[in-house]
């Protein structure tokens, strides 16, 4: 079969003007709660896009942690590839695959680091390996092996066996700040439903709401 025959119809319903909340949130919310209630695999897993500074993207897949009004949030190690990009770009974008559903979110924003007192409530929630494991890894740095990286979580899990682990300095989290919010919904004949939510200030609590085509 050649890969441009592979295609398939979209059955699952339909998003309409009236199905909007004037909140991106709340429709957000609705979304994932039913991409959990669907047993989706890793329902909060999110594809996240960056920009270096000679223009080239990156994408990364990333578990979305907590979302209000005031953003999305995620965490890693503040030495990493993404985070190095933001540090000179805080332009950011994240996308949400559902494929079971039919849907897709796609969110535009900017990403701010979280306190310190944010990051370590949640550092301090997280199982006790995955912990040693932020200490243990140097995100994005180059590995001569794969025993380098278990040897080390080794060594640090009998370092750490008896007490507390810290919160590494260089560890943390970003919040996203939406600026655009799609929501694609799969439709017959690819006449698919696609809504976007612009912020009308960058301050401000009021979206534009506006139908894209397919």
């Amino acid at each position: 079969m050649e890969l441009s025959d592979i295609r398939r119809d979209y059955t699952r319903g339909g998003l309409r003007r009236h199905d909007l909340p004037e909140q991106p949130e709340k429709l957000f919310e609705k979304w994932l709660d039913q991409a959990i209630a669907a047993n989706l695999t890793d329902p909060t897993a999110m594809t996240i896009a960056t920009v270096d500074e000679h223009g080239q993207p990156y994408q990364r897949i990333v578990l979305l942690k907590h979302y209000d009004q005031d953003g999305f949030v995620f965490y890693t190690n503040l030495g990493s590839r993404k985070a190095s990009h933001l540090e000179h770009n805080s332009r950011i974008s994240l996308h949400f695959p559902w494929h079971p559903l039919e849907r897709q979110v796609h969110i535009t924003g900017t990403a701010t680091k979280l306190s310190k007192m944010e990051v370590m409530k949640y550092f301090t929630s997280r199982p006790k390996e995955s912990q040693i494991a932020a200490w243990a890894s140097k995100q994005s740095s180059r590995l001569t092996a794969r025993q380098a990286l278990e040897s080390k979580f080794m060594e640090l899990k009998q370092k750490f066996a008896q007490g507390e682990v810290p919160v590494p300095t260089f560890w943390g989290g970003y919040r996203v700040k939406i600026n655009s919010i799609e929501f694609w919904q799969g439709g017959a004949n690819r006449l698919h439903d696609r809504f976007i939510y612009t912020r009308t200030a960058t301050d401000s609590q009021e979206w534009t709401i506006e139908r894209l085509a397919p």
